[in-house]
């Protein structure tokens, strides 16, 4: 019998259901809140990690989302500069109130209002990535095509 999912790890399931995708979210016994922690629980390179982490866009107070691999450093400058607007950071209050998640567990779908999404390049040169699911502890397996299909991200170079 498979144990019930925490409910934002379950919202995540059933979001990936509801948009036809078959991946499967599991809870993991360790902290998956960086991708150090989340490699280390899984068992892969932390390259293979899909951080996502949520900027404030300082003239929109917009949010975005950066899908990056694990082993990177996000420029926010490039990306300011791609996107043609400052990047501010982002606070626990803010990342919940625009993704409806916590910090250490934010998907990269199914957030409580749209958010814009830029997808790190290099994940592309993986097989298979994965991704946190709503929860710290949290995570789902998943193709770099699917990460951009599901995203509607943009596929740009973050570092």
């Amino acid at each position: 019998m498979e144990a019930q999912l925490k409910e934002s790890a379950q919202q995540v399931q059933d979001k990936l259901e509801e948009i036809g995708y078959s991946n499967k979210v599991v809870e993991l016994p360790d902290s998956t809140r960086t991708a150090q922690e989340a490699a280390d629980a899984i068992g892969c390179e932390v390259a293979h990690i899909a951080k996502s982490i949520i900027f404030r866009l300082k003239d929109s107070n917009r949010p975005l989302l950066v899908v990056a691999s694990g082993v990177n450093r996000i420029n926010e400058k490039l990306i300011g500069d791609y996107l043609n607007e400052e990047l501010g950071k982002a606070d626990a209050d803010y990342v919940r109130k625009h993704t409806g998640f916590v910090i250490g567990g934010v998907p990269p779908l199914g957030h409580s209002e749209p958010v814009f999404t830029l997808v790190d390049e290099d994940l592309l040169n993986y097989r298979e990535i994965w991704a946190a699911a709503g929860h710290p502890k949290a995570v789902f397996r998943l193709t770099p095509a699917e990460l951009v299909e599901m995203t509607k991200g943009q596929v740009t170079c973050i570092k």
